[in-house]
């Protein structure tokens, strides 16, 4: 299952169950997709498909739900741990 953390202008920010422990989100829109870290610090991990453009619209959402996004994380992978 890959839980949806946030929709914001037009974006979906989710993270997919069992990846790898580092911190991070996915960003889908459409054929498209991003990753970002979000530690130690917050950026582009890697990119398919988004234009420079876009991806400083998703930098600027990122940083601003960042704390969020951690603590949703936080949550769902201890959720997943415990069960």
């Amino acid at each position: 299952m890959s839980p949806v953390f946030k929709h914001e202008k037009g974006y979906v920010f989710k993270i997919f169950s069992n990846e790898e422990e580092r911190m991070h989100i996915h960003v889908v829109n459409g054929d498209n997709e991003a990753k970002y870290w979000l530690e130690p610090n917050i950026e582009l991990a890697n990119n398919f498909g988004f234009s420079q453009h876009e991806l400083n619209n998703i930098q600027k959402i990122v940083e601003q739900y960042g704390n969020d996004f951690k603590e949703l994380y936080r949550r769902h992978i201890g959720k997943r741990i415990d069960d």
